[in-house]
């Protein structure tokens, strides 16, 4: 079973759409975009800074980071690789540190427009 992490921040700055002007907002419509996803995969939404307090929704877990995003996605993430029960974590983000960095643990890496395209 895979797991999607999607770097909020990074996801939502990937479509100029005018997020800049109310990030929490922006982060509500991403996370409303995932739920929408269905078919029972686990989803976590890792949110920081101004998005902060987006709330978890059926479908899609969100996860404010106490301090930096990648950081948190990065411990998420090692937190499934230590579990050792073929979770496999798929982080959603352009970043490229930090898709480097999630590999290092096994995860696989897809861009923004997996979860949120350009319309």
């Amino acid at each position: 079973m895979d797991v999607l992490i999607v770097d909020g921040a990074n996801v939502v700055g990937s479509v100029p759409d005018g997020w800049w002007r109310d990030r929490r907002g922006a982060a509500e419509r991403l996370r409303d975009r995932l739920a929408r996803r269905g078919a029972g995969e686990e989803i976590v939404l890792v949110v920081e800074g101004a998005a902060k307090g987006v709330a978890s929704v059926p479908g899609v877990r969100v996860d404010a980071a106490p301090g930096s995003g990648d950081d948190r996605i990065v411990e998420l993430v090692a937190a499934y690789a230590e579990r050792g029960d073929g979770t496999r974590p798929v982080v959603v983000t352009a970043d490229r540190e930090l898709r480097a960095r999630v590999r290092a643990y096994g995860a696989r890496c897809v861009g923004p427009r997996t979860v949120h395209p350009a319309d």
